[in-house]
């Protein structure tokens, strides 16, 4: 077995981020728990011939435009950004690499973005279609049919 202890990450990681940042809930942890599933496997820190950082295999460019775009115009969620992270100031995206609070906030941050609402927590199939539709993207290489399983073991977890 390779990765990280599913449970541990999402209780210890996942959760707290959504709970600190007010943004959530069950349906949010549910989401960046499957998510970061799909995208790494709980195992990779960076892409394999790609640019993607992190568990949540966010790009450079998402994190900056989420900064530039999001972030900038929501200080006090900026500020709880950084706070959560043990950060004082906006960091590179290389950070996402290391600091897994950060990286989950960040790929929060991406998710809030969006304009549906969440899907219900413990709906694996809406919850891999939403990754695929707003996160993932239609150009991106994630199948939300295969990926239900993940987002069924991140419900579980």
């Amino acid at each position: 077995m390779t990765g990280l202890n599913l449970s541990q990450f999402k209780a210890q990681i996942v959760q707290p981020v959504v709970v600190a940042m007010g943004q959530g809930g069950a349906a949010a942890v549910n989401l960046l728990t499957g998510t970061a599933l799909a995208e790494s496997g709980l195992s990779y820190l960076a892409q394999i011939q790609g640019p993607a950082l992190g568990l949540w295999q966010m790009e450079p460019a998402t994190h900056d435009d989420c900064w530039t775009n999001w972030l900038r115009y929501h200080p006090d969620l900026a500020e709880e950004v950084l706070t959560l992270a043990g950060m004082v100031a906006q960091q590179p995206a290389a950070t996402m690499v290391w600091n897994l609070r950060y990286a989950c906030a960040m790929a929060r941050i991406k998710y809030l973005r969006a304009p549906a609402l969440l899907p219900a927590a413990n709906d694996a199939s809406a919850l891999s279609a939403y990754h695929k539709q707003n996160y993932n993207t239609a150009l991106g290489a994630a199948n939300a049919a295969h990926n239900v399983g993940l987002f069924q073991q991140a419900i579980a977890a």
